[in-house]
């Protein structure tokens, strides 16, 4: 008889996946695969560095004083993307947590490029470095070609999607404060894989 290795499916998470507790989503999420496909082009980068924000109790998240135009899409269905400009030039991308009504969502802070590497390159319009090219949240954004057309887009779509990957053990998880804020600054709410060189910064709590 032979016994065969065979690798494990990788699997698009299905939507209940995103009704986790926001904290326990954002460590969940590592080691995913997020994909887009642009113009039959398969862009594949596993997920390496995330933050939590949520509505209760967290003066940084978009959401803290209510529901606006804006950040309706956080109060919205989980699973989808909720993306937003900033700085008049940067887009960033977060997965819309928890049940609808409140309103809770995980940045996506850095990827580790997998696959369509000579595409994000093109998108990025610099000849950098695979480790530079989705060291960040605008970067990766840019480097996947997400935009606020993308806002509110289901996580179940053929296009857009992410899928299981590999899991992360606790304990080669970093948890940290996040960075890029001026409020809620003490919340250990920033996770990364340890001595993963695709981060966008190495910070001690």
């Amino acid at each position: 008889m032979t016994i065969r290795n065979e690798k494990p499916v990788d699997k698009i998470l299905p939507s209940a996946f995103y009704l986790q507790d926001t904290l326990t989503l954002a460590k969940a999420l590592l080691g995913k695969h997020f994909t887009r496909i642009i113009h039959g082009k398969k862009l594949i980068g596993k997920i390496v560095e995330t933050e939590a924000y949520h509505e209760d109790g967290d003066p940084s998240c978009h959401a803290h004083r209510g529901k606006t135009p804006r950040n309706a899409v956080m109060f919205g269905q989980p699973g989808c993307l909720y993306v937003y400009f900033t700085y008049g030039m940067h887009h960033c991308m977060n997965i819309v947590s928890e049940p609808e009504d409140i309103a809770a969502a995980v940045l996506i802070r850095a990827l580790q490029p997998l696959e369509g590497i000579e595409v994000m390159q093109k998108n990025r319009g610099k000849n950098i470095s695979t480790r530079q090219l989705c060291s960040g949240p605008a970067k990766l954004c840019q480097a996947f070609d997400i935009s606020k057309i993308q806002n509110g887009h289901s996580l179940q779509s053929k296009d857009i999607y992410i899928s299981s990957g590999e899991n992360i053990n606790d304990d080669d998880i970093e948890v940290t404060t996040r960075i890029g804020i001026s409020k809620g600054i003490d919340l250990p709410w920033r996770f990364y894989i340890k001595n993963n060189p695709y981060v966008s910064k190495l910070k001690a709590l």
